[in-house]
Parts: structure tokens; C-alpha cells; sequence
């Protein structure tokens, strides 16, 4: 029901935010999003247009690839012909041909409201378009999580838009983005208040292989130990010219007594001394294409104070695929503080998939399927009792992932729907189109309150179509993870809540593929190795999915200083949560014609369907925000 009463009571709300994007040499995109007409304005500067006023176009794909039949752009152009040399400048919603990089004119023109100024050799235009269009063959449907954006500028004269390649374009690329953004923001920094310290590597080599993962323990500013602080604001501080080289980046604060001194190690992680073991709190994570998180206004991240060690550990990964000799980096993070204290203390917990070889990508996949759990009994004794509101999220994997879903069920209490052991809330975080290369920390547009006793299912699809072998879970790039790094307050003891395969079980497995499917694998040995000597066919891949649905876990339910709460947490049965269904398609809803169909397809999926669309989140946010400002 509260689906519906989103979809029906969308009356008001423009959104007041503007955002901008650098494309390319010379073009800069500005946009402007309206989630109470699901449209979005877009305003477009671009410099040295050459006197024959060639073209230039802003679009979308699916993951990147225009030539895949998802090309969709809007591009401004002149026609040369004499019949129409005093026409001005046009603008046609064009679609790539599938297989190709040349364009052809949509037959539903969808950028709407065109206009147009040049000034001093900058052309300066605008258009509206909605976010779904309802030309399900030709238009990109824009929906929450990865975008990517695409710009080419060319040169003219032309005569027709169509026939015009993008792969011609003197100026072309695309960036990855998060286009339906949450047009309410927390706070920014404030200067006068606030002041912001570096956690920083100091000048590392990094040797010829592809990943590294190098640690480097700093002692923290003394102006912190002086009093507590709450960080506000971190982000990423990658040295400049090593982009390509910083793959992600974690803080750790050294749990310890205020008295006690870490050795200041700086090396490879895994040949650090057993005296930064204790460094083990997260402070602040970062991943390539994640901009700074801000905290909300109620909240910050605890830290300093009298009684706080002073040591932090900087945990970086490097990603060198082209095994590079000369790469020297300082990269690490920046926080910003403030000694005005807010109402809550903040924290960061890991869901997902422990990092194991337990879990493997058989080869030559599609979309396989693995799923990490934060189990009832997890959050049972790791969370308040009322409970914390998660506001932000970061979904993490490796380069095979695809797609990543956190779904989020509750034990159900209603008498009157006895059959379901548990109830389905809408997705806590989803990205339907994500990629490795952008890694956001996603400030929630409408933050979740999460229960003692709820279950956190978070689901990665992996693509494995190119490779040979099995993709095992791991730290090395070229192995697997998933992740979700959700930002939370109040603060509670709980920091890891992820799953595994059961051991006892794994084994039992690797028993029947020896002795059932005759494969020449040593089921007691290396994880490995048994999942390396396995012969993949489609339909072994069927069974280790089968296998890891139904299987018993093993639970990480650790708190901050890295033990596990009290009690048994190997071979925990996992309920039968249904399997993560295919992406909701945006388009379908186009299909209903009429609003008591609308309502109808809306009561009926109530509950099942989990997805928001945009506006729905917009109008829950506002909602959440009236609430609780």
C-alpha cells in the first residue's frame, strides 16, 4: 500500500539542486532533477564549435557500450543544405544502430523544450526528457544506481543527422555516474568550525604485480587526543597522475589503551607485526569513483578524546595490471572534524560475503549468483534495541560484478499472514548496472531503520563469460568479492555481519563431485585446488548454485575489536529466502493504460515488488526528513 500511495500523491516537490559534470576537453553538463514529473532539465556548455557548426551530442548505454542496441543520445546539429541554410541550430533524439556506432533518428522525439545561444564561441543549450520515456525500443530508461554518460562532439558541415558515426567524434567518451542523485543534501563542511587532517602512504613503491595491498600505521594530530570529535566529512586523497593505480582504501583506528604504541610499520600487509592486529575499527572506506561522504546533521563518527589511542592503520589496494616498475604513490584519505558534538555517534558495518575461497565463480557464466547473510540471530544481539538508521551504503566488488542487491526482510508478527516466516521491505540498496570503476558511497535517499531480529541478504551477479577458470573469493583483483558498507547511527558494537559456505558442508560437496561426477579433485585438500580441478559444464555451475542456496553457513558476526560475539555461528541453517529476482525493467510500467490498471498492477506487486522507481524514493525521503527535522 505505501507503493501506491507513493505513486498516487507524488504532487510537489521540484527539485532545487544543481549538478554538474566535465565531459571531455570542453563540454560541461548541467542538470537539474524533477522527481514530481520524472523529468530531468539538462543545460549544456560547450567552447570552440568550429564555423560549421558540427554536432554535439550528451547520451546513455547500458554499460558503456553504445554499439550493444542501447545507444541513446539527444545531439544539437545544423543542417548544411541550401534549401534550409538560414534553419538554426536543431536538436533530434537519435538511437545507435545495433552492431554499429552510427546513428539513425527516433521516431519518437523525447528531448524536449530545445533552446540555444552562442557567446564568445561557446554554444549553450538546453532540453528536458523524461526519465522513462516509454520508447522501449530506442531510449535508455534512467533508474536509481550506475549510469553511464556519454558526449561526442564532431565536426560538420552535415546535411542529415543520420549516418553520423560517434566513433568519428573529434571529442567522445563516457563517465560513469550516479545521474538520479539525492537532490537532498546533508550539511557541507564548514570551514570556520570544522578542520580536516590526512591519513597519507609516504611515498611507496609499488613493485611489478598486479595487486598490492601495503599498510602504513600514522599517529593521529595531538590537537585530537585533547578532546572527542565527530568526523563529518571523508573522502579520497589520491596523488595526482596514480588514478589508474588506487583501487580502494581503508582507515583503521588501533584499538588499544591511550597508552599503548603501535609500531609506526609501513610494508606489505600481510607481513605486518602482530602489534597492529588490534587496528581494526573502520573509520572511513573509500573506492575508486566515490566521491566524499558527508554525514548527516545528527550525526558524526566518533573519534579523539582523552582515552583514544592515537594510532590509525591506512590499508591501500593497488591495482597495477600492466605490472608497472615506477609507480610511486602518497595516496590516503582526508577527514574533516568538528568539536560541536550531534546527537548521535555514527558507525560503519560490513555486509556480505566474508573474504574466503570458500565461495567460486564457475567459468564462462552470465549472471551467476552468490549471496552474503546477515542473519537474524546476527542482529538480534548486535543491534540497540530500537534499533539504527542506516543513511549510506557503498556496494563493493571486483571486476566480474555486474549487479548488486541488499534486500532486507523482518520476522513477521501478523497473525493474519501466518504462512510467512518473514516480511520483504523494499531493497536497502540496489545497483542494477554497476560497475567496478564507480564505487560511490551512496547517501540513501530515504534512510532505513533496521531492527533486532531483521535479515540482510546481499546478493552480487557475477560475469565470468571471458575466463577459463574458476573466480574464487579473495583479495587479488582477479578474485571476487560482496560487499556492502552501510553507514549507520546510533552506534552499536556490531561491525562485521557476513556469511560463507559451511566448511563441513564445502567438504561434503567436494566429496560428491569426486565420487558422484568422477571429478579428479582431492576433496580434503586446498580449496583451491578443488574448485580449479573441477571440469565446469552448465550444468556443475547449476549445482554449486543449488548447493550454496541450500547449504548451511558459517556466520562472521564479529564486533569492532574482531571477535565474535558469544555463541555457536558454523553451520547455521539459512532460511529459504527466495532466489533475487531478474532487474525490474522500468519500462513495464509504460504497458498499464489506464489508472485503474495502474492501481491494480500497484496493489498486486505491493510486497513483492521491491524496487522503487525514483520518484517513490524522492516522495519517502521528504516524508522520513519532515519526520525527523
Amino acid at each position: 500500500m505505501f507503493r501506491l500511495l507513493l505513486r498516487l500523491s507524488l504532487l510537489w516537490a521540484v527539485a532545487e539542486a544543481i549538478f554538474n559534470l566535465k565531459l571531455g576537453e570542453d563540454t560541461t553538463l548541467f542538470w537539474q532533477l524533477d522527481y514530481s514529473t520524472e523529468e530531468f532539465m539538462a543545460e549544456i556548455h560547450t567552447n570552440e564549435i568550429d564555423s560549421n557548426i558540427g554536432w554535439v551530442g550528451i547520451g546513455f548505454s547500458n554499460a558503456g557500450n553504445i554499439s550493444d542496441g542501447s545507444g541513446d543520445f539527444c545531439i544539437i546539429w545544423k543542417s548544411h543544405l541550401q534549401a534550409y541554410s538560414n534553419k538554426p541550430l536543431e536538436l533530434t533524439d537519435v538511437f545507435v544502430k545495433n552492431g554499429t556506432t552510427q546513428v539513425d533518428i527516433d521516431p519518437q522525439q523525447d528531448c524536449k523544450d530545445f533552446q540555444f545561444a552562442i557567446n564568445n564561441g561557446t554554444l549553450k543549450w538546453s532540453f528536458r526528457r523524461k526519465f522513462v520515456t516509454c520508447d522501449e525500443k530506442h531510449d535508455y530508461p534512467l533508474e536509481e544506481g550506475t549510469t553511464h554518460l556519454h558526449w561526442a562532439k564532431g565536426a560538420g558541415p552535415l546535411f542529415d543527422i543520420r549516418g553520423v558515426d560517434i566513433s568519428a567524434a573529434k571529442d567522445s567518451g563516457f563517465k560513469r555516474i550516479r545521474f538520479l542523485k539525492n537532490t537532498i543534501q546533508p550539511p557541507p563542511v564548514n570551514p570556520a568550525e570544522d578542520w580536516s587532517f590526512k591519513v597519507l602512504n609516504n611515498k611507496v613503491k609499488i613493485g611489478p604485480v598486479e595487486t598490492t595491498y601495503w599498510c602504513q600505521v600514522v599517529r593521529l594530530p595531538e590537537a585530537l587526543l585533547k578532546t572527542k570529535f565527530h568526523v563529518v566529512q571523508f573522502g579520497s586523497h589520491v596523488q595526482k597522475g596514480n588514478e589508474e593505480l588506487v583501487h580502494h582504501m581503508e582507515v583503521f583506528h588501533c584499538l588499544a589503551d591511550v597508552n599503548v604504541e603501535i609500531p609506526l610499520y609501513a610494508g606489505p600487509c600481510d607481513q605486518s607485526p602482530k602489534e597492529i592486529r588490534v587496528c581494526s575499527k573502520v573509520i572511513g572506506a573509500w573506492a575508486m569513483g566515490a566521491e566524499p561522504l558527508t554525514y548527516p546533521k545528527e550525526a558524526g563518527y566518533p573519534i579523539g578524546g582523552t582515552d583514544f589511542n592515537p594510532y590509525v592503520r591506512l590499508e591501500m589496494h593497488y591495482n597495477n595490471p600492466a605490472l608497472k616498475s615506477d609507480w610511486i604513490d602518497s595516496s590516503g584519505m582526508e577527514f574533516w572534524v568538528t568539536e560541536k558534538l550531534r546527537k548521535y555517534d555514527a558507525g560503519v558495518i560490513e555486509l556480505g560475503l566474508e573474504y574466503t575461497d570458500k565461495m567460486a565463480i564457475p567459468p564462462s557464466q552470465e549472471g551467476f549468483l552468490l549471496t552474503g547473510i546477515c542473519n537474524e540471530e546476527c542482529t538480534s544481539v548486535g543491534l540497540p534495541k530500537k534499533g539504527i538508521v542506516i543513511f549510506a551504503s557503498q556496494l563493493h566488488t571486483h571486476l566480474t560484478g555486474t549487479r548488486v542487491v541488499t534486500r532486507h526482510y523482518r520476522p513477521n508478527m501478523d497473525p493474519n499472514e501466518p504462512n510467512d516466516d518473514y516480511l520483504e521491505l523494499p531493497y536497502l540498496n540496489w545497483d542494477n548496472h554497476y560497475s567496478t570503476h564507480y564505487q560511490e558511497i551512496r547517501q540513501l535517499k530515504l534512510p532505513r531503520r533496521i531492527m533486532p531480529g531483521d535479515v540482510l541478504l546481499t546478493t552480487c551477479q557475477f560475469q565470468t563469460r571471458d575466463r577459463k577458470g574458476p573466480t574464487l573469493g579473495g583479495f587479488a583483483i582477479s578474485d571476487e568479492m560482496c560487499v556492502n558498507y552501510v553507514h549507520y547511527y546510533p552506534k552499536s558494537k556490531l561491525e562485521v555481519c557476513k556469511s560463507s559456505v559451511s566448511m563441513k558442508s564445502l567438504r561434503e560437496y567436494f566429496h560428491f563431485m569426486a565420487e558422484m561426477e568422477g571429478q579428479k579433485i582431492s576433496p580434503d585438500g586446498p580449496i583451491s585446488s578443488a574448485y580449479k580441478g573441477i571440469e565446469w559444464t552448465p550444468f556443475r555451475a547449476k549445482l554449486l548454485s543449488d548447493f550454496y542456496n541450500r547449504s548451511p553457513v558459517d556466520m562472521q558476526c564479529n564486533q569492532s575489536d574482531g571477535s565474535r560475539f558469544m555463541g555457536s555461528w558454523d553451520a547455521m541453517a539459512q532460511p529459504p529466502f527466495p532466489t533475487l529476482p531478474p532487474a525490474f525493467d522500468p519500462n513495464e510500467e509504460c504497458f498499464l493504460t489506464s489508472p485503474v490498471e495502474v492501481e491494480k498492477e500497484l496493489l498486486a506487486n505491493v510486497g513483492n515488488q521491491q524496487e522503487q522507481t525514483p520518484a517513490q524514493e524522492f516522495l519517502a525521503n521528504q516524508i522520513f526528513h519532515n519526520r525527523h527535522d
